[in-house]
């Protein structure tokens, strides 16, 4: 078993890059906000593997990075702490010293002031778990940072995963779904063996599932469809039909001089950089799916000529237009990792009908961003890609299933099995 487990571990460790986490910044002025793993050097949405009872930072590919920028050269005392989080979001019912070893509490002490730049920011950063702070419980947390050592000016958060692998996950996405044979669907069928875990009854045992790091599509399952030995099968199930949508658009503002992918041109007006970009052409269903490379909404910061692309990258005013009727039943947004993919005023466009187009004016930093056009119906919380982008069976998408484990009396849920598709 032991073995079982060591190969398991290093089996999730290089499929971090995929994996899921994510973030939101509270207030305006904070912008840039990531959370990396710390020896690597590629796009990822890291999670962390308990290891003989704990997380101790000790190991770089086991512990985050986390960074963001401050939108002035002013200093801030920033604190952070730790949340832990049931499956749902909501906190937990079990107290710190059940699952965090060490302080309660850090402060945010490693922070640079921009250089040379059109506009100034001051860069934060900290790796966690560190000796200081270490985790021992599995399940999902929340790392929440405030200002002036007071819990109620929170400023940002950061929702990340910690996985104690004890079931095997087997997924299969078909296109033959029960709503449409190679159309706009995806569907999920999922295989839980619980050799490892000593479950009595098959609701202590539940799904979430995620696309894309997306939240609004988020699924959770409670009940298997049926159960074959030690494995809990979950197949048929509509909830687990995803749309396919489309390949993510790209973006590269790599330049102040250069008018990189997708820019039709780099302007400086009024003390700041702007980029705008080339008009976007909605794509529909009835187009052909035609397949590219992307990083499903990811984005690197990325800066030409420059030292320290954390201090000296520019932020630039970025300019997106989409020209489209008006559509009175709702409202187009801006998605990707770029806007944390929630829909908010912060990435909602705008309508012209002068030039008959959707737009937004957004600042984002120097570097190479992913983003879709999401449509939102009124009354409805799930954006849909068939507005805007078109949805086909033969895209690629990112999909991580997360196995909690809530045996009857305990007070919260173990992250017992994670795996990416």
């Amino acid at each position: 078993m032991r073995r079982y487990y060591a190969i398991l571990f290093t089996l999730l460790l290089a499929l971090g890059a995929n994996a899921q986490i994510q973030v939101h910044a509270l207030i305006s002025s904070i912008k840039t906000l990531k959370a990396e793993r710390l020896s690597s050097t590629t796009l990822e949405r890291p999670f962390l593997v308990l290891k003989d009872g704990f997380v101790d930072g000790s190991e770089e590919e086991n512990t985050l990075h986390i960074s963001f920028d401050e939108m002035s050269h002013d200093v801030h005392f920033y604190t952070y702490t730790l949340l832990h989080l049931d499956r749902d979001g909501q906190t937990s019912n079990i107290t710190s010293n059940e699952y965090l070893r060490g302080f309660t509490t850090a402060e945010i002490s490693d922070y640079s002031h921009s250089l040379n730049t059109a506009i100034e920011y001051t860069h934060y950063q900290f790796d966690f778990p560190n000796p200081n702070m270490q985790l021992t419980a599995s399940g999902r947390y929340r790392l929440l940072i405030y200002e002036d050592n007071n819990p109620d000016k929170q400023v940002a958060y950061v929702d990340f995963m910690v996985v104690d692998p004890r079931v095997q996950v087997v997924p299969q996405l078909r296109y033959n779904t029960q709503r449409e044979i190679n159309g706009r669907y995806q569907q999920l069928d999922i295989d839980v063996r619980l050799s490892a875990v000593n479950v009595r009854d098959p609701q202590e045992i539940s799904l979430v599932v995620e696309q894309n790091n997306r939240s609004d599509n988020r699924v959770t399952i409670t009940q298997p469809t049926f159960i074959q030995g030690d494995v809990l099968r979950y197949v048929n199930q509509p909830a687990l039909i995803f749309e396919g949508g489309n390949e993510y658009r790209h973006l590269d503002c790599f330049s102040t001089y250069l008018a990189g992918t997708n820019i039709d041109r780099i302007a400086y007006m009024n003390g700041a950089y702007h980029a705008i970009l080339f008009p976007d052409e909605a794509r529909t269903n009835n187009q052909l799916y035609i397949h590219e490379f992307d990083s499903d909404g990811q984005f690197i910061v990325n800066a030409e000529r420059t030292n320290d692309i954390d201090t000296e990258a520019e932020y630039m005013w970025v300019h997106w237009l989409l020209p489209e009727k008006l559509h009175l039943d709702g409202t187009f947004y801006v998605g990707g990792d770029l806007f944390e993919n929630r829909m908010t005023e912060a990435n909602r466009m705008s309508y012209d009908s002068e030039y008959g187009c959707y737009y937004l004016t957004a600042l984002v930093k120097q570097g190479g961003y992913d983003y879709q056009y999401w449509f939102v119906e009124k009354s409805k919380k799930t954006a849909t890609t068939q507005r805007s982008e078109g949805s086909h069976w033969e895209t690629e998408n990112k999909y991580a299933i997360y196995v909690y484990y809530r045996p009857f009396g305990s007070r919260y849920d173990q992250l017992v099995g994670l795996t990416l598709l």
